[in-house]
């Protein structure tokens, strides 16, 4: 059988076709644009999202033998308010989830609800990017939008009602929307009351394995595709690539470099970091997981290169960097603001230290090493709760390079698993989907079965000493600027 895995990112729907022995037969790519009305905010179409994807399953399918397809899933990009009326229409574009613009919202949920009583209704506290304080901006600044609220939704939520008729969502994406009782599995009435909506506005909550429905009979045959096929809750877009790279069950660790940052440690138990620097969320694989969240990984180095240097050739750029751990250059990378572990959306992206001898590759390399410094940021956290990790898995567009994954190797003193596919949150999908499907009795089954390690980048001693020199002074550069950034909005 055939399963299909879409990935809802920010730039772009993402669909992979697996087969059952988990060997990928095709994968698609579909662009969308997105919008800034203002500075520090970031939209789009959800209507965009479903075009590309519909446009996309019909390429993605096109060589393929449709009546094979028997299960669809998905990864997605989350935190995204998608808010419908009661006839299901879309209100307004989707606030994403690098939208800055909830600044008074998120302080009037840490600070007048207070952190304690929402780490206690949900395990985490407010970042701009969650969904709760983007419902109550829309309370505050669009009154007559709010009013109409039928519904509310997450991305790829709005992709899998498209397909389904089925007002759906999974446990680990909805542990980003600051609603959710995480511990539990369930929606948070306190949060509810807060928000000022009602559990019937929301979405009805699964399993990120479990199947929501079946694609409606007229979507069905304007894919070609047979009308029993199964559609899976799917899961957010970090649980997603967590899936498509093994890292399910307790203790296992994933590094995603794609237009966010993230470190994810799976664990069978449900905990929570004393200080909220890292997320709470629940798992797609049935338990929990702990993640650290910066805002922007790889889109700073394709800020560097399209924006600023003007070159598509990062290869190049890259090959002129030879002296690891000896860059007097750093680079804050705050481009969006920050969420793990300082939680400040007037963070912003910071050079210092350049002289006249500084070179553009300096540069380069301190764009690369910034975010594997701030990746480090939030793995020092998670060392200090006491959780050990040795080795981790990497995944999206950074992970292609392989100088990038030396310095995360080395900077986090870490051994990086590279696995044979790098497909990360459409791998995962497609893997939810064959689970629904009972293709595989479990995620951990279809994880052991489909995921293989085909290489590993050992930390080198000599390099993991100079970098702690170097992560040393680095981690004192935002305390040293955060004042300049309160001010320089």
């Amino acid at each position: 059988m055939l399963y299909i895995g879409i990935d809802l990112g920010t730039s772009a729907v993402k669909l992979l076709l697996m087969d059952g022995e988990g060997k990928i037969r095709n994968i698609v790519s579909r662009e969308y644009p997105i919008y800034f009305p203002n500075p520090g905010w970031s939209e789009q179409k959800p209507e965009d999202w479903y075009e590309q994807t519909m446009i996309g399953i019909r390429e993605l399918l096109a060589d393929a033998d449709k009546s094979q397809v028997a299960g669809i899933s998905f990864g997605g990009q989350m935190h995204g308010l998608v808010i419908l009326d009661e006839k299901d229409n879309v209100i307004r574009p989707a606030l994403l989830w690098n939208d800055g613009r909830t600044y008074e919202e998120c302080d009037y949920l840490n600070n007048v609800i207070g952190k304690e009583k929402l780490s206690e209704y949900t395990a985490n506290i407010s970042f701009t990017g969650f969904t709760a304080p983007k419902i109550l901006w829309v309370k505050n600044k669009e009154p007559e939008n709010f009013a109409r609220i039928a519904k509310i939704m997450l991305p790829k939520d709005y992709i899998a009602y498209r397909l389904t008729g089925v007002h759906c969502t999974d446990v680990s994406d909805a542990s980003g929307m600051l609603i959710f009782d995480v511990k539990n599995r369930r929606w948070s009435k306190e949060m509810c009351e807060i928000c000022g909506i009602t559990e019937d506005q929301l979405a009805t909550c699964y399993e990120s394995y479990e199947s929501v429905g079946c694609v409606l009979p007229d979507i069905a045959d304007q894919l070609g595709i047979p009308h029993t096929v199964k559609v899976a809750a799917g899961a957010g877009d970090n649980a997603a690539a967590a899936v498509g790279t093994g890292t399910v069950g307790d203790g296992m660790c994933n590094i995603s470099l794609g237009t966010s940052g993230t470190i994810f440690i799976s664990s069978r138990k449900f905990g929570v970091d004393k200080y909220n620097a890292l997320h709470s969320f629940a798992h797609a694989d049935g338990s929990y997981h702990l993640m650290g969240c910066m805002l922007s990984a790889a889109s700073c180095n394709k800020w560097w290169m399209d924006d600023i240097i003007g070159t598509k050739d990062y290869a190049a750029e890259q090959k002129a960097i030879e002296k690891l751990g000896e860059n007097h250059v750093y680079f804050l990378p705050y481009l969006m603001g920050e969420r793990s572990p300082h939680n400040n959306p007037n963070a912003r992206g910071t050079f210092i230290g350049m002289t006249m001898d500084t070179t553009r590759a300096d540069m380069t390399q301190a764009v690369l090493e910034g975010v594997a410094f701030a990746l480090r940021d939030s793995f020092e956290v998670a060392k200090s709760l006491g959780i050990q990790i040795e080795r981790t898995k990497i995944c999206g567009g950074g992970a292609k390079s392989p100088l990038w994954k030396k310095m995360i190797a080395n900077i986090l003193n870490l051994k990086v698993d590279v696995i044979e596919s790098e497909e990360g949150p459409s791998l995962g999908g497609a893997m939810l989907a064959a689970v629904a499907c009972g293709e595989y009795a479990s995620v951990e089954e279809a994880a052991a079965k489909i995921v293989k390690v085909v290489d590993t980048v050992e930390p080198d001693p000599v390099l993991v000493a100079k970098y702690d020199e170097r992560y040393a002074q680095f981690k004192e550069i935002y305390p040293a600027c955060k004042p300049l950034f309160e001010i320089i909005k």
